[in-house]
């Protein structure tokens, strides 16, 4: 007897979740989701309150299988954004979207700025690609830890195995506090995963 087939989308998704959409959008995202043929594996973490770092980030790919599994799931996910680009007409669309607008000159830096945003909202789950880029490079940027010390939350890892056309939640990281040590565990944990253009991805051994 075959083993039962994996679903797209996993059940039982935690009420902490920030949550946006409807049935149309949720809908029209998991159609999306299975004509491209990927899945989403593991489970959400119960909390209101996250930063997630997405990876590897090596193609624009990327966004375009993340945002109808985003959309399918009715999940409210931030990003940031700088505050330039939130002009009319498009200022109240982009927030509705999730962006957040960071002013990189204001004083404190864009981690008090996205702290602030966390302490304003009961709900909240914001996005980073920690690479910083699609192309090759040999160390991550590390706003994403900033902001989780800042603002006191858990970092949720998420990854793109491109091979096996799975979205996986791999697990919640609690901060140590030191920067060093937290970079590499995180990285150590996104070790197994391949993006799409394999040779952009940074050399953990190197980058620890």
């Amino acid at each position: 007897m075959s083993a039962a087939k994996k679903p797209t989308i996993p059940t039982g998704l935690p009420e902490e979740m920030p949550r946006a959409g409807n049935a149309f959008t949720k809908g029209l995202g998991l159609l999306i989701v299975k004509m491209l043929g990927w899945r989403l594996e593991g489970e959400f973490p119960p909390e209101k309150k996250v930063m997630v770092a997405l990876a590897p980030h090596t193609s624009n790919w990327d966004f375009i299988v993340a945002m109808p599994f985003i959309m399918a799931l009715c999940l409210k996910a931030s990003w940031l954004m700088k505050k330039e680009a939130f002009f009319f007409p498009f200022k109240n669309l982009f927030k509705a979207l999730g962006g957040i607008p960071t002013d990189r000159s204001a004083a404190g830096g864009m981690a008090k700025q996205v702290a602030n945003q966390f302490r304003q909202n009961e709900k909240m789950w914001v996005a980073i690609t920690p690479e910083g880029t699609r192309k090759k490079t040999d160390k991550w940027k590390n706003g994403f830890l900033r902001i989780a010390y800042a603002a006191d939350v858990p970092v949720l890892l998420i990854a793109w195995d491109f091979p096996s056309k799975r979205v996986v939640v791999d697990s919640l990281y609690r901060p140590t506090g030191d920067r060093d040590i937290d970079m590499r565990e995180i990285q150590k944990r996104f070790h197994k995963y391949q993006g799409r253009n394999p040779q952009n991805q940074t050399d953990f051994d190197e980058a620890a």
